[in-house]
């Protein structure tokens, strides 16, 4: 039997701290997107899996929940220390799955790495509050506890980054995590999960349950599951806010985006020409914070466009194993459908500068390729400025004043990300302050905030009012307990029905 007749090896769930792979489970398909082919298969879950997942834990959160913040800290420093002594390995695995290149799937570690050094001042971030004799002979405290099991439903697109905006701080905290990744590139979590053990974390603290809407359906039902965290597309984000929370869970739910990049014609062209490349086509455009429309007022466009093609031309695409710029898209029916959107560009009456199909590139025939495209003068109207594509498609929208581009961009239905580039502080700083987007770049063309601020969006681009990491992470894994103590007057007062009042 050759090595092409082998049957593929099936990536199992992590439950109770080690590999889980029922008898006769289902499985699906992971590909390795630079070769156009299936590399090994993974398990999908069933309902009893989902209960087996997330009873046990749910029990080892009762015992984790009591270790103290020492210990709980020393674990995730040396959480920390392995992840950053062997992020070459996670970041070959992410490549291989996801096929973004490895410049880049190193990159998204290091942004992970910053929530996991910040989780890892968990002791100040979980202070409460303290006031003395807040009436005669009363004080009160605040504290805030963890929630239980918290639930983690990641994207494709940053199999390692996503699930750690979430489960350092919900660990930290003292909750139970069940990471859901997505079915596509599920490796990565598994990678997670032996690193954890290895880090001395206690079994069914992290558990990684593979699956399809199944196993979604069994997290958002489950009455010991506390908490949903997702990242995904705006219907499904829907989706999992409506079921979540109809079944009494927090939930926090991450959608789509259409990020608009506003040009004004006093920018540095040369700097706007790489920012939009950069932001563009990194990731073949596989991310929420990518850059798909620029707007550009006035003539800019007019001295942009031949920027942007010339840097084009220089882009090499290929294997991400090969120190390319760009890599393949994650599917051959992804990178079918956003493909498709390049007719439908022609069809409205854009124009097609630069078309990415056929291109030549430094990887198997077979993988699913398609090289960065350029549309110029873009219908509102059309499909492709208001669908996410989320692919290496750059669009063009020309208008003719700074309004109009900061009516065009409140007008649309995300809230995600945007920026705006120009030399011009009043502009910058009125185009901050009136924008209708939740993260927001002057010259910074993709606005991610450190780990101690808020990651999310707004309107459609999110449901739910607490966002990933930061202040607002802490806040959304813990509940806050006010509790009032009488220690100084031994008596009782005697008995008085009246509603209790401040002395």
């Amino acid at each position: 039997m050759t090595n092409d007749q082998m049957p593929a090896a099936v990536i199992p769930h992590w439950i109770s701290g080690q590999a889980d792979l029922p008898a006769d489970t289902r499985t699906g398909p992971v590909f390795d997107p630079a070769l156009g082919r299936e590399i090994r298969r993974v398990a999908l879950a069933s309902r009893e899996d989902a209960d087996r997942a997330i009873e046990s834990a749910h029990a080892a959160h009762l015992a984790w929940r009591d270790m103290s913040l020492a210990k709980r800290t020393a674990i995730l420093f040396k959480f920390r220390e392995l992840l950053n002594a062997r992020k070459g390995e996670l970041a070959a695995i992410i490549t291989e799955e996801q096929g973004k290149v490895l410049d880049d799937a190193l990159g998204e570690i290091a942004r992970g790495q910053e929530v996991v050094e910040y989780a890892c001042g968990i002791t100040s971030h979980l202070r409460g509050h303290f006031s003395e004799q807040v009436s005669t002979g009363f004080d009160i405290h605040s504290v805030r506890q963890p929630i239980g099991v918290a639930a983690i439903i990641s994207p494709f697109n940053f199999p390692a980054m996503v699930p750690m905006w979430f489960f350092p701080i919900a660990i930290a905290a003292g909750n139970a995590v069940v990471v859901k990744p997505s079915e596509k590139n599920p490796s990565a979590q598994l990678w997670m999960a032996e690193l954890w053990r290895e880090a001395g974390l206690p079994d069914g603290v992290f558990t990684v349950l593979n699956g399809d809407k199944t196993a979604v359906d069994a997290l958002l039902e489950h009455p010991k599951v506390a908490s949903v965290s997702f990242v995904g597309s705006t219907p499904i984000a829907q989706y999992v806010y409506e079921t979540g929370t109809r079944n009494g869970k927090r939930v926090q739910a991450l959608g789509g985006a259409k990020n608009h990049m506003l040009v004004l014609p006093d920018a540095d062209i040369d700097l706007v020409a790489d920012s939009a490349i950069n932001a563009g086509f990194g990731a073949a455009g596989e991310r929420c914070m990518a850059i798909s429309v620029v707007v550009a007022v006035g003539d800019v466009a007019d001295r942009l466009v031949p920027k942007l093609t010339e840097r084009m031309a220089n882009l090499r695409v290929g294997d991400g194993r090969r120190a390319c710029d760009m890599g393949p898209l994650v599917t051959e029916a992804h990178r079918d459908k956003v493909a498709s959107y390049i007719d439908i560009a022609r069809e409205d009456g854009a124009d097609v500068v630069v078309d990415g199909r056929g291109i030549d590139v430094d990887g198997e025939p077979d993988g699913f390729w398609l090289g960065p495209t350029l549309l110029d003068r873009v219908p509102t109207s059309s499909r492709v400025y208001t669908d996410e594509i989320f692919g290496p498609v750059l669009s063009i929208v020309r208008v003719d004043s700074f309004d109009e581009g900061i009516d065009l961009i409140n007008n649309g239905a995300f809230g995600n990300g945007t920026a705006v580039f120009t030399n011009d502080g009043g502009a910058a700083r009125r185009f901050a302050r009136e924008i209708e987007v939740g993260m927001v770049g002057v010259n910074v063309p993709i606005p991610v905030p450190i780990a101690a601020y808020s990651f999310g969006g707004w309107k459609a681009s999110i449901f739910g009012d607490t966002k990933a990491h930061g202040a607002e992470g802490v806040k959304f894994f813990t509940a806050e307990k006010a509790v009032t103590t009488r220690w100084l007057d031994p008596s009782h007062g005697g008995i008085n029905l009246g509603f209790p009042q401040n002395d």
